[in-house]
């Protein structure tokens, strides 16, 4: 506290003065035991002096507090830094596990094709490995009164649906017929099976979707992979002279030659092969199939 004159001073001291007396008249205190003049003002200089120490200790102790704020910022400061780059590499990682899963998935589709193929291979062997059985020679001697035609190993036969021509393989070593078909998906329609499939045009390539119902199922086992059930459905074939409705197995053919298998349910009682043939039958005209 400053002062600036010495008139001040004394009144101030006087007012001090007179406000101790007081005081110690109340607390009915002796003279012996009053503070003099001079007692007073050694107090007011060593309060002072108190005063002047807290002020002189008071701004190092904030500069301290302020260098540990300081620090603990940048420590705040390096560990966001860290965060961030974490969360980048996290980032990175979960792109690598993306591209990964979709590699997985497309092996996952492989393997199962694969392993549809080899189903295949497993229910028709003769005609996958292209070692067709082979009629002996007395056999292909038709007998006048037989009216069964002779087919080659591979002929051309028109199904319906589509109503297209497609090259077919004759396999005497296969029980039943079957057709190339991809996308397959079985529904019910009015409480009927059917499914909904697409076959590959011969001449263009394009997908043609066809719905039929479904006559049945046939499971086929691999002793490598799980039994699948294969649907069953009836379409029209004709070749030469053969006009028949049979039953077909939708499988995927899509590695093989022909996209369409003719079997003994098919054969029976109807035709009997020439494996050294080849297209011996001439071409259905789709308008004369269409007509009957």
């Amino acid at each position: 506290m400053h002062y600036t004159s010495l008139k001040n001073f004394i009144l101030f001291f006087t007012d001090s003065r007179t406000i101790i007396q007081s005081y110690y008249v109340r607390l009915n205190i002796t003279r012996p035991y009053y503070l003099s003049p001079a007692s007073i003002m050694i107090l007011i200089a060593l309060s002072g002096c108190k005063t002047a120490d807290i002020q002189s200790t008071a701004y190092p102790l904030a500069q301290q507090q302020n260098q540990i704020l300081e620090e603990k910022l940048a420590a705040y400061t390096a560990l966001g830094e860290a965060l961030s780059a974490r969360e980048a590499e996290i980032s990175a990682r979960e792109k690598e596990l993306v591209d990964l899963y979709a590699e997985l998935v497309k092996e996952k589709k492989a393997l199962a094709a694969s392993k549809a193929n080899h189903a295949e291979n497993q229910s028709n062997p003769v005609s996958d490995q292209k070692t067709q059985q082979t009629i002996p020679k007395e056999e292909t001697k038709q007998d006048p009164n037989d009216n069964r035609i002779v087919l080659g190993g591979i002929e051309n036969v028109f199904l319906d649906p589509p109503n297209l021509e497609f090259s077919a393989r004759i396999d005497t070593g296969a029980k039943t017929s079957s057709l190339n078909a991809v996308d397959m998906v079985e529904f019910e329609r009015d409480g009927d099976p059917y499914v909904k499939f697409h076959v590959i045009h011969p001449e263009t390539d394009k997908k043609i979707e066809l719905t039929r119902r479904v006559r049945g199922h046939v499971r086929i086992k691999d002793h490598k992979s799980e039994s699948r059930r294969r649907p069953i459905v009836s379409l029209r074939v004709k070749l030469a002279n053969i006009d028949e409705r049979i039953s077909f197995t939708l499988v995927d053919r899509s590695k093989f030659s022909q996209q369409v298998l003719l079997g003994r349910n098919f054969l029976r009682d109807l035709a009997v092969v020439d494996v050294s043939k080849k297209n011996s039958i001439p071409s259905v005209d789709p308008k004369e199939s269409e007509s009957k």
